[in-house]
């Protein structure tokens, strides 16, 4: 087994194309899009995903493109500033964790990858056969002895070996939306965040970026709509923030114009196996874990790595399921509890959660305090120990 097909130019796609290069693999990677994807929001890298980071090279590339956020401001509907905390304790971070947009670490991968694999932009797998034949929307038909579904949450590679999606999705019952808008609010490496019950605004602008992102989160059953319908999708999520104060009426009015507009259910991928014939997935295409983990560019990093290095070593299907398992399981189950704190159900929820903030610096229990905030995270993504492949 040498000649390896990725289905997405992804984290864990690229990731995945780096260290099968490193083995000595020969890899090609198929991208929907026209080009890497660039823009996107905040994400996290901590624990064994730094480790991996650090073993391809790119830590202080990394860290030179680290958000470098400062604080984080609650805000009343009237727009009253009612409370503060440290931003590396609202997203959860400790130590030497790394928070970066996601595109500034796409585009790192991409660079360290472009010249050692192939990358088919603008294409799309539509069959994988028996025999390893694999055809596409727009290239000519391609033998391949593995194909690697890293195409995320709604991945195409799973549904076309494995099934359709509602077989290994879980609603969490929330969705999200996330787009530029400017930066009105003149927020520098600030949050500025609006809860009302059921539903969440936040508002940031990072280190690099002279806009900033909206991001919006609420409590929903399952919707149906078209997921092709940008706007029809922006057309829910008005409806979801109908009523609510501070700046969201203005925020939804930039939206309207948004470019990057992204929409989705707050849910997670659940599977028996993530191998199937000549088919393998990783990433959010086999154990999506949710935006509400925190740990989504964490598990799509150490997948990447376990999975290149266990097909290196032989083992395979097998072991990569036996490293995997129970870091995806801990990383999985920080959904739900994190969920309760980022969308709040209630009045009275809301104003406990308030006074709390309030209170946290003048504790004498502040570092149990922040343990029980930041430690399920940390133990979560250190929920491994990485075995060196290399040696």
């Amino acid at each position: 087994m040498t000649n390896i097909l990725i289905s997405g130019a992804s984290i864990a796609g690229t990731t995945t194309a780096y260290w099968l290069h490193r083995h000595g693999f020969t890899v090609t990677v198929v991208e929907r899009a026209p080009a890497i994807r660039e823009g996107g929001y905040k994400i996290d890298i901590r624990g064994a995903a730094l480790q991996v980071i650090e073993r391809m090279g790119l830590m202080d590339a990394v860290r030179a493109r680290s958000t470098d956020m400062r604080v984080a401001t609650h805000y009343d509907a009237k727009g009253r500033p009612v409370a503060t905390m440290d931003a590396a304790l609202f997203g959860g971070r400790m130590g030497d964790d790394i928070e970066i947009m996601r595109g500034d670490l796409n585009e790192l991968l991409y660079e360290l990858t472009r010249d050692k694999v192939e990358y088919v932009f603008d294409d799309s797998i539509t069959g994988i056969a028996d025999d390893g034949t694999v055809t596409f929307e727009r290239a000519q038909p391609r033998a391949f002895d593995l194909v690697i579904g890293a195409d995320g949450a709604h991945s195409n590679v799973r549904r076309l070996a494995f099934g359709e999606e509602e077989r290994f999705a879980r609603h969490l019952g929330h969705y999200i939306s996330i787009c530029t808008v400017p930066n009105t609010l003149g927020l520098d490496r600030e949050e500025a965040v609006h809860a009302a019950p059921g539903r969440t605004a936040n508002v940031y602008s990072t280190r690099q970026d002279t806009g900033a992102k909206a991001l919006f989160m609420w409590s929903s059953p399952p919707l149906a709509y078209d997921h092709r319908s940008v706007t029809e999708q922006k057309e829910l999520l008005a409806r979801a923030m109908e009523g609510t104060g501070w700046e969201v009426p203005g925020l939804l009015e930039s939206v309207r114009d948004a470019k990057d507009f992204y929409f989705d259910s707050v849910g997670q991928i659940q599977m028996d196996r993530w191998s199937k014939g000549r088919a393998m997935l990783v990433g959010d295409a086999a154990y999506c874990a949710s935006p509400a983990s925190g740990q989504g560019t964490s598990l799509a990093l150490v997948g990447a790595y376990v999975l290149a290095g266990e097909l290196a070593t032989g083992r395979g299907a097998d072991g990569y399921e036996r490293e995997l398992r129970g870091f995806v399981a801990a990383n999985q189950a920080l959904a739900e509890a994190n969920l309760k704190g980022m969308v709040i159900p209630s009045r009275l929820a809301l104003w406990i959660q308030i006074k709390m903030i309030k209170l946290l610096p003048h504790l004498p229990g502040r570092d149990r305090m922040v343990e029980r905030i930041a430690g399920p995270i940390h133990r979560a993504a250190n929920a491994i120990s990485l075995k060196n492949y290399m040696e």
